[in-house]
């Protein structure tokens, strides 16, 4: 799955050496036993394993990204993820260029994207996502996201 508005699908080289350097990655067999925190891989591509418990959608937020893509891969669990894109978004937060995130405020409508072991999803600078979001009641997740340049 990918998300995205037309007339941007011609943007962004999902084949080139970063995307290939990300999947190969997350094709590894011992992504379960890899301890929280960041992996460099290469190719300017680095790796966060997190776990952590899902919450209830209204306590989180969407957020954006300027110099990355994300791809979201569940290795263990399930969660919903907010996607729409960032075109009329009110910002709750200003950019953080350090952690490379703005935070907005939840639009008026929006679709989800339900997350079980196994999937991923990537989302481009212009696509809005609120991870992290309980499905039928809080769960521990172990996910990975990672960074691929722009």
């Amino acid at each position: 799955m990918n998300f995205g508005t037309i007339g941007t699908e011609y943007r962004y080289d999902f084949t080139n050496a970063a995307f290939r350097t990300a999947f190969a990655f997350l094709n590894r067999n011992d992504l379960a036993s890899l301890p929280e925190g960041w992996v460099e891989l290469g190719n300017g591509v680095r790796a966060d394993v997190q776990r952590y418990t899902t919450s209830p959608a209204g306590e989180l937020s969407f957020e954006t990204h300027e110099k990355f893509f994300d791809i979201q891969y569940l290795i263990e669990g399930e969660e919903y993820l907010g996607v729409c894109t960032r075109k009329g978004l009110v910002p709750k937060t200003g950019y953080e260029a350090a952690r490379d995130v703005t935070f907005y405020h939840d639009p008026a409508q929006a679709g989800q994207v339900l997350l079980r072991d196994g999937d991923y999803v990537i989302f481009a600078p212009e696509d809005a996502h609120k991870p992290r979001c309980l499905v039928n009641g809080a769960m521990e997740v172990r996910k990975i996201v990672v960074k691929v340049p722009v």
